[in-house]
């Protein structure tokens, strides 16, 4: 059934991104998934059907659509079709990234950059964790130091998507020591910069596909011409920005509950071909009610929250209660779901099997479900204060 969140035009981009999932993604996504990495060409790939960067402006080659609906289409599908890692590269390109170009680069940056970025010749990625600061993004402590019109940027990043595939990396670096929130800069680092380096791809629990990497900056020189805005709003940015970021992944959770629990259903139905007891059924036929209320319940509250990203209206709190209730129920009910699958689910070819690793990530990147609490938390002013 349609939902009422999409007009016509999104269902035809689901068709088609459907179609290209199957044509051009399904059948290797295993070998990726052995190579730890998704080849760069298909990006350019996805980008030539349109599926890349649709919010860039036509005068520098996108569409000029800005509608997150054709983005939450995107997440949805890959998640429908079991490629949780092409899907993550993707929409940290279209979701997470590109949001920071459009809205705070310069004409000389949006001339060198977007056309790129909208053909998949550019991949991107960016990088706030670091080895000793994830959620308190005020503690972060890779360095920019000016000296005329360069930064001199030293430090390192950890688990940043995208990493190894990137071509632009937007890096949140310290330029005033003296100010937690106001001293943080955003700068654009370009591949083949000098003393700029990648580790190996991390070998992860799941998402084995997405070329997740540690990034290391031996002084490393970044023109000036590079930084995203002004100097010291780097903190600012990336708080106006993480909402969408959170809402991304909460759109992502609940389609890979729902499909998880597709194929339980389907599996419960092939195996009760071969005969089973009546409590046994009774007990599944209770459990798929429990997840498919749960995942409707989810699913009219992340839509609505997309309708209000859409209009603008998105706040931070809403955000977070979005990112961490639907990550928290993907968790649950995927492995509800590998439990009814029994034994088959416990093999590594099983697509229940994957999504069982896949989800455990997703409670943790774009900010742990401590953190969105703590947000939703501050929200209610319970100390008397201001909610912010």
């Amino acid at each position: 059934m349609r939902r009422e969140l999409y007009e016509d035009e999104h269902e035809a981009l689901r068709a088609s991104f459907a179609a290209f999932l199957a044509r051009e993604v399904v059948p290797h996504h295993g070998a990726w998934e052995q190579a730890g990495i998704v080849p760069r060409a298909v990006f350019a790939q996805a980008a030539r059907h349109g599926f890349v960067a649709m919010a860039v402006p036509e005068e520098h080659g996108g569409a000029g659509v800005d509608d997150f609906r054709f983005n939450a289409v995107l997440g949805e599908e890959a998640q429908r079709a079991g490629v949780a890692s092409f899907g993550l590269g993707l929409t940290l390109h279209n979701d997470i990234c590109l949001p920071y170009l459009l809205a705070y680069a310069d004409a000389d940056q949006r001339a060198r950059w977007l056309r790129g970025v909208a053909t998949g010749e550019l991949i991107t990625a960016i990088a706030m964790t670091e080895p000793g600061a994830g959620s308190d993004l005020a503690s972060i402590g890779t360095r920019a130091r000016r000296e005329g019109d360069e930064y001199v940027v030293s430090g390192a990043k950890t688990f940043i998507t995208n990493g190894l595939n990137a071509d632009l990396v937007i890096v949140a670096a310290r330029t005033d020591r003296a100010s937690r929130h106001r001293g943080l800069t955003l700068l654009v680092l370009e591949r083949g910069m000098e003393r700029f380096a990648r580790g190996p791809g991390l070998d992860k629990l799941g998402q084995h596909a997405q070329d997740t990497a540690e990034l290391f900056f031996d002084d490393v020189r970044v023109p000036v011409a590079n930084r995203l805005g002004a100097e010291g709003d780097g903190f600012a940015q990336l708080m106006a920005n993480l909402p969408q970021e959170r809402l991304s992944i909460a759109v992502a959770a609940v389609a890979a509950a729902d499909v998880a629990l597709a194929w339980t259903i389907e599996h419960v139905r092939s195996r009760h071909a071969f005969g089973a007891t009546i409590g046994a059924l009774q007990h599944t036929r209770f459990a798929c009610a429990e997840m498919r209320t749960e995942i409707d319940v989810a699913r009219a509250f992340v839509d609505r929250c997309v309708r209000a990203h859409v209009a603008g209206e998105l706040d931070a709190a809403d955000a977070a209660k979005a990112k961490w209730w639907a990550t928290e129920l993907q968790g649950r009910v995927v492995d509800r779901c590998l439990q009814l699958h029994g034994g088959y689910g416990y093999m590594t070819e099983s697509p229940i099997a994957r999504a069982w690793v896949d989800a455990r990530v997703t409670r943790i990147y774009g900010g742990t479900t401590e953190i969105m609490k703590e947000i939703v938390g501050r929200s209610l002013a319970l100390d008397g204060a201001p909610a912010r």
